[in-house]
């Protein structure tokens, strides 16, 4: 798994257990959660479904959760970090 990655301080990566959040998945949260757009706007924006919106949204959420909440890496796959 290559990309960026989130993870707890203190544990090294290769010891952690990995949860990949793609790049829709990440446009998506970062669209309705951190810009305020509603599911149809940030289709739109995507050039997707406001269904496909809700999907994305819905596995990002779970994925971020899930890597909080167990102390596993959230990494950003396919996305270059600057």
């Amino acid at each position: 798994m290559k990309g960026k990655a989130f993870k707890p301080t203190g544990v090294p990566l290769k010891e952690i257990e990995k949860i990949a959040l793609y790049r829709d998945e990440l446009e998506a949260l970062k669209l309705c959660d951190m810009d305020g757009l509603t599911q149809e706007e940030a289709g739109e924006k995507m050039g997707i479904s406001r269904g496909t919106v809700q999907r994305l949204l819905s596995e990002a959420r779970r994925k971020t959760a899930t890597a909080l909440a167990e102390c596993k890496a959230l990494v950003l796959e396919e996305i270059i970090c600057k």
